[in-house]
């Protein structure tokens, strides 16, 4: 097996954004909750504007992560990021995390980096990075960012809490106060793995009687 690199992408990595955006689509589909859909012209041209990080080994995709901004570069989210199935539970997914986390401090170093996910996985990797739990009122209020949820599952739970909740927790890395509010997500982790499962279930007793 060739090695495995992390990197930013290149204009040469294009060539994988219809194959990237299947990944995003499906991880969407198999999580039945977050991850909105990304077009293969979003992500080449977030490769373009050197705002993506991409896995590779040799030829073979492995993973993937971009970079947006919000709010006049006030607010940066590291989002989409998919794993291939056979590179999981590899230690991938933390490596393109904390590569698309340093990117971001580079590009936007006076930023507040933020994140929605329904992933414990994601929130591990998230915690030791220095992101802690928040209310949605501590996140961007540009209406293009809350737009790209459309086309998750669960957008009709964020519109009828008027964008203030949903199935996704929110989670923010201030560059100021991070190192002072370290989230010990081994000890809290349990705690939200049976907050989400109740969540879960009120869906899908409303789904049900609608």
């Amino acid at each position: 097996m060739s090695k495995i690199i992390v990197q930013v992408a290149t204009s040469d990595d294009q060539s994988y954004a219809d194959e990237i955006s299947e990944l995003i689509e499906l991880s969407a589909q198999q999580r039945g909750t977050g991850i909105a859909r990304r077009s293969p012209a979003y992500i080449r041209q977030k490769i373009v504007e050197g705002k993506a990080i991409i896995s590779l080994s040799g030829k073979k995709l492995v993973g993937f992560c971009y970079i947006e901004a919000w709010s006049d570069k006030q607010y940066v989210a590291n989002s989409g990021l998919i794993v291939k199935h056979e590179f999981r539970s590899t230690g991938m997914a933390k490596k393109i995390k904390k590569k698309a986390f340093e990117h971001s401090l580079k590009l936007f170093p006076d930023a507040k980096l933020f994140g929605l996910t329904t992933s414990l996985p994601v929130m591990k990797i998230n915690s030791e990075l220095g992101y802690i739990p928040v209310t949605y009122g501590e996140l961007t209020k540009d209406e293009k960012f809350w737009n790209g949820c459309k086309s998750c599952v669960n957008y009709e739970i964020l519109s009828s809490k008027n964008k203030t909740n949903c199935i996704c927790t929110a989670m923010l890395h201030d560059p100021g106060k991070a190192e002072n509010n370290r989230w010990n997500f081994m000890k809290k982790s349990k705690l939200y793995e049976r907050f989400m499962n109740l969540k879960k279930k009120r869906l899908a007793k409303k789904q049900i009687i609608s």
